[in-house]
């Protein structure tokens, strides 16, 4: 009797349960390997040995190949190029079919095309499923049948399709085969080194995903509106590092914002289906802006500007800590986010795209469709951006979001003894003052590297040639 073989093709969806990849794969034929593929097309271009990403992959997978093992199959573990090795793979395997969760990104996409192309050859079916993302492809479109570019109208038809069979648990259950005999590479194999992420007290793996999941869910999710934009309150989930790399499936959190009736939260979880939707159909916004027009914009070439910015020595209190947070950490509060990108692009009047691949070098949660959105939106050339002329203040931002300034003295230590009326604006303090707490701007703690309402100003001005274009 001919057996069915099939091969899981495992990228960013580190787990062995709700994934739709495995459960296809399982209930289409009578034997499955797990595979996963330590890539060199992305490796190879990582600059940095000692990487958090690469630490926190290898150390899911030693979770997910034991959870694997547990059920009479293993993971095959290969470190090469894809698009070379998962053909290769197949044709040793004899399998009839690979299945692997669908990517968004336009490499990833090229690579998959590759791959299907190279499996074709030799008779093997692709399948790619959809699992990162609630909805995608062209399941949600406008009346007039094209993607949508701004996000309420996205948000109102994603909650009027939504059914309970959309964020229902994928049973993956099944025959797995164990696998020829494979073991994991070290980092030092994989060309890295250790990283900090058991003193960042970061957790890889599902079982770290659940940690975290199951601490928001019991005693924060309900309050995730009120408490998510202050950066010294534990208001967030902290789950978007398992997000990233699908230590966690978005269906169980989708299922648990409902459930919790957290509408606030279930908004951030439906802009990164929008993000990923906008990726898709719009590959383009990789390089440039969703709005054309805003590529019209001369940015300032100001290196010593950037290098401030980067390590958060720009005298605005706020957007230093914030930035030496992600310097220290690999994470940053998502309000700070928002407020550091519009410091760059609005005050300093740097491209985008510089505090882009900031990010995305430093961001332990890296995603290339939410970093890429989020700052075409502060700068004001993304789909549903916020208009150009609305430019964060930074001093409110401080104010407001940290106004005892608890966040502040973590992160810009120099700080610690400047009372709560000066913390936002040290530089107004007087020279005495000053002195007295060893603290002179200028000499202990930079001035502010521009004058706001002056970074406004001409802002407005760079800015005018879209008003002029549109």
């Amino acid at each position: 009797m001919h057996q069915e073989k099939a091969l899981v093709w495992f990228r960013r969806d580190l787990r062995d349960y709700d994934h739709a990849a495995l459960a296809s794969a399982l209930a289409r034929a009578d034997c499955v390997y797990c595979a996963f593929v330590f890539d060199r097309d992305i490796l190879d271009h990582l600059t940095e040995r000692c990487d958090r990403r690469v630490h926190f992959i290898r150390e899911s997978l030693v979770e997910l190949d034991a959870a694997l093992r547990s059920r009479g199959g293993g993971l095959i573990v290969r470190h090469g190029r894809a698009i070379d090795e998962i053909p290769v793979l197949a044709r040793e395997l004899g399998v009839t079919s690979v299945h692997a969760n669908r990517d968004y990104e336009p490499a990833a996409k090229q690579r998959d095309a590759t791959v299907a192309a190279c499996l074709g050859e030799s008779g093997i079916a692709f399948f790619r499923h959809k699992d990162q993302a609630i909805f995608d492809g062209d399941e949600l479109l406008t009346q007039s049948g094209h993607p949508f570019s701004v996000f309420t109208p996205y948000r109102n038809a994603w909650l009027k399709r939504l059914t309970a069979a959309d964020h229902a648990e994928l049973h993956c259950e099944g025959q797995l085969a164990r696998p020829p005999a494979s073991r994991l590479p070290t980092l030092s194999e994989l060309g890295f080194v250790e990283s900090d992420l058991e003193q960042l007290g970061i957790h890889p793996g599902m079982s770290g995903a659940r940690r975290l999941w199951e601490e928001f869910r019991s005693g924060r999710i309900e309050r995730y509106g009120a408490l998510r934009d202050y950066p010294a309150i534990k208001g967030v989930s902290y789950l978007s590092v398992h997000l990233r790399f699908g230590t966690i499936p978005i269906r169980a959190l989708v299922s648990g914002a409902i459930a919790s009736k957290a509408d606030s939260w279930l908004n951030e979880l439906i802009w990164r289906d929008f993000y990923f939707m906008i990726l898709d159909h719009h590959p383009q916004v990789v390089h440039a802006a969703f709005k054309a027009e805003y590529d019209a914009i001369a940015w300032d070439n100001w290196p010593e500007g950037l290098a401030a910015w980067c390590a958060g020595l720009t005298g605005y209190p706020l957007v230093d800590a914030a930035m030496r947070q992600l310097n220290f950490s690999g994470w940053m509060h998502n309000r700070l986010r928002m407020v550091v990108a519009s410091f760059l692009c609005k005050d300093l009047g740097l491209d985008w795209r510089l505090g882009e691949q900031y990010f995305a070098t430093h961001l332990n949660d890296f995603d290339l469709s939410a970093n890429n959105g989020g700052w075409q939106w502060a700068a004001s050339s993304g789909c549903d951006a916020q208009p150009y002329f609305r430019i964060f203040n930074p001093l409110t931002q401080s104010e407001k979001f940290d106004p005892e300034g608890r966040f502040i003295r973590r992160y810009v230590p120099e700080l610690l003894r400047v009372p709560d009326k000066y913390i936002h604006a040290p530089w107004r303090m007087g020279r005495p003052d000053q002195e007295a707490l060893g603290i002179v701007i200028g000499r202990d703690y930079p001035a502010p590297i521009v004058d706001h309402a002056q970074a406004r100003e001409r802002t407005l001005a760079r800015y005018a040639v879209v008003k002029r274009g549109s």
